[in-house]
């Protein structure tokens, strides 16, 4: 910036602009140019790329298609589950919270939009006086006060993007709190049929150890087992026995985790069992153009907002450093006329124009101005960080899609070839060819490869749960 554009922030040459016989036009011009080139005008311009390979080198991200463009009724096509969801919409405490945030951002909003016109205000006034005990003299004006602040230097302009991005920013805030109670309550739901699906594995098996105890007890009572393989089976049931009231507890910890989700009181939650399908796999897990993250996912649009607020607020921070011109005007009655009382009141109007161009305040606004250009690199920093974080979310969510997906077969494989293993043993210690160890060691195995099968088929749901809600999935 030139020295003299310097003053003419400053305020020394300004008056010079404002002596007659100069061209208004031309003056108006090199005005224009000298604010656009500080800054005050400029406007806020959107990202649009993001950095190379965001999604990892070794995704593939040729299709513009996404597995976000479902919407989430088309992934969550339980109507119990979907019922949950809607309950959660209309009372989760979070959301309502943010839902007040965008009242107070749009209030601020509208605050910032009134700035633009003028302001009246009804100011009456009464004075009764006397001197050495004489009649008082009553003096009263009734006047209407107005006051608008031309906005010459781009201040109140400023202001009223800062406060459009800050809105933008509360309703994206919004939209990820949103985001978050859909995805809680389907999280949780499915980990609860999961559990119900092991309570049952579990429930079954205790039963059928508690009738091999029986059956080897009675073995034992003919001479044909010993007591240690009796008490090896017993202590065998007594572990499942716990196992069974761990689930219950695990149980009763969703199902009150899920009602604060709901604020509601901790209640039973009804749900299908795990045998019912009703979570959409996808064919294919395309990840989409990385670049549509900064349209779909809430979180980095609110980041992205905030970089926008802060941006208008250093063109604001310029701002205080050109004058402030304000036009003033009265109207109403008043019986005061200079050293005459008149009465009736006669009409009176006044109109002033004020430019106040700050000389004392220097390092103040350039505080000011340090402090808004620290926060909008702040607020950039922020900004990239929050389109890392969504890309590395990304990988992580298609990478456990496919793990689980691969760990799925490898385990369905596995309790098979384990089932296959313990009904033969069951069938040789029938007919005396093996002992009970064998039995119990297939069994114990069954059980824990079914136990894990469960949780298996839970963790690749919560896996595209996962890439769904990464890739910004709608929240409508």
């Amino acid at each position: 910036m030139s020295k003299n554009i310097y003053h003419m922030m400053y305020g020394t040459p300004f008056s010079l602009l404002c002596r007659e016989g100069r061209n208004w036009g031309i003056r108006c011009i090199f005005l224009s140019l000298i604010l656009s080139s500080c800054g005050i005008y400029t406007r806020y311009k959107p990202a649009k790329e993001v950095p190379e390979s965001l999604y990892g080198e070794e995704v593939a991200t040729d299709d513009s298609t996404s597995l976000a463009d479902l919407k989430w009724r088309e992934i969550f096509s339980d109507p119990t589950l979907q019922e949950l969801i809607e309950r959660g919409l209309q009372q989760n405490a979070d959301l309502r919270t943010a839902q007040l945030r965008v009242e107070e951002a749009e209030a601020a909003l509208l605050t910032a939009r009134l700035a633009y016109l003028p302001s009246f205000a009804l100011a009456p006034q009464g004075t009764a006086s006397s001197f050495d005990r004489m009649k008082a003299t009553q003096i009263y004006q009734l006047p209407v006060v107005a006051n608008w602040q031309l906005d010459l230097f781009g201040s109140i302009r400023n202001s009223k993007r800062q406060a459009e991005a800050i809105y933008e920013q509360s309703e994206d805030y919004r939209q990820a709190v949103q985001t978050g109670v859909i995805f809680g309550i389907a999280n949780l739901y499915y980990t609860l049929r999961m559990l119900d699906e092991q309570l049952d594995i579990a429930e079954h098996t205790e039963h059928s150890w508690g009738e091999t105890v029986e059956a080897m007890r009675a073995l034992m009572e003919a001479g044909m087992s010993s007591e240690a393989a009796v008490a090896q089976m017993e202590a065998a049931r007594y572990g499942v026995q716990s196992s069974v009231l761990d689930l219950k507890e695990q149980i009763n910890q969703a199902e009150n985790s899920l009602a604060l989700l709901l604020a509601e009181p901790p209640h039973a939650v009804s749900r299908k069992s795990w045998a019912e399908e009703s979570f959409v796999f996808p064919d294919s897990l395309s990840a989409g153009v990385p670049v549509q993250l900064l349209a779909r996912r809430p979180d980095v649009r609110a980041a992205e907002r905030g970089l926008e607020a802060a941006f208008y607020g250093v063109n604001a921070a310029r701002s205080a450093f050109w004058p402030n011109i304000t036009l003033s005007g009265s109207a109403g009655w008043t019986n005061s006329a200079g050293t005459m009382i008149v009465n009736p009141g006669k009409l009176v109007a006044a109109a002033v124009g004020q430019l106040t161009q700050p000389l004392f305040a220097q390092g103040k606004l350039k505080a000011g101005y340090k402090i808004a250009k620290a926060q909008y690199e702040e607020a950039s920093l922020a900004f990239q960080q929050t389109v890392l974080n969504a890309g590395a979310e990304v990988n992580e969510a298609l990478v456990a899609c496919q793990t689980s997906r691969k760990k799925s077969e490898v385990v369905s494989a596995q309790v098979a070839s384990l089932q296959r293993a313990y009904e033969t043993t069951s069938l040789l210690m029938k007919h005396g060819n093996t002992n009970y160890l064998e039995v119990l060691t297939a069994r114990q195995a069954l059980l824990g490869a079914q136990l894990q099968q469960s949780a298996v088929r839970l963790i690749h749901i919560q896996s595209v749960i996962r890439l769904y809600l990464a890739l910004g999935g709608s929240c409508e």
